[in-house]
């Protein structure tokens, strides 16, 4: 059974909305924690609505967060509850997705997804497999989940941007590359940006590589 994802809205106003963004966070955080990128983007995106879901499930790594599924390696699950975590939690996204493109008189071609770690590689999983494309995929410190399954199971190729810093010592900085070569081996129009000196996270030159490419691509 889906379960309802909960998220705060910020930008434009409702109605106004022409096009959304919604930030994927990573594991053991929760929506508010990517939801502050919304104030630098805002400005340079008056016509687009943020959101920025919780996941489904309290953290079993961290008690006071959300994951999208177990990591067999941080909290000794199984792979095969990860993989049926992956699935079902692929699930809640895109409900969550299709509820507020719905709420926003909007379609898919005015959604793009901005996913961090845990968060980029559930985006990753599930923007290929919906019916219609997005406008844009930012992964950010994230990995591609099953790439082998990639150019058999995508319906759709919406463009990627990947995004990682060179010194990540929690998502390993080669998983870049892995990504880029699968997405662009199936046929993905894919782009890439390397943080350099940053570890996991976000920095100031990876927000705005991600601004440009939104930019370019939501609807205006």
């Amino acid at each position: 059974m889906m379960r309802e994802l909960t998220s705060e809205r910020r930008g434009a106003e409702k109605g106004a909305a022409r096009s959304v963004v919604v930030f994927v966070h990573g594991y053991g955080a929760d929506g508010a924690d990517l939801l502050g990128l919304a104030d630098p983007l805002a400005p340079h995106l008056p016509d687009t609505a943020f959101y920025s879901p919780n996941a489904p499930e309290p953290c079993a790594g961290n008690p006071f967060g959300r994951q999208w599924f177990p990591i067999p390696w941080l909290d000794g699950s199984s792979e095969e509850a990860a993989r049926q975590g992956l699935l079902r939690a692929a699930e809640d996204l895109n409900g969550f997705l299709d509820g507020i493109l719905q709420a926003e008189g909007l379609g898919p071609e005015a959604l793009a997804l901005v996913g961090f770690s845990q968060g980029a590689m559930i985006s990753l999983h599930v923007a290929p497999r919906r019916a219609a494309p997005v406008a844009g995929v930012v992964a950010i410190s994230g990995r591609l989940l099953q790439p082998d399954a990639l150019a058999t199971e995508a319906q759709v190729k919406p463009p990627v941007l990947l995004i990682h810093g060179d010194q990540d010592d929690v998502v390993p900085f080669q998983d870049m590359a892995l990504a880029g070569n699968a997405l662009v081996a199936a046929g993905f129009e894919t782009f890439g940006h390397v943080m350099q000196g940053t570890g996991h996270g976000i920095a100031p030159d990876g927000l705005g590589v991600a601004l440009q490419f939104l930019a370019e691509r939501l609807p205006k």
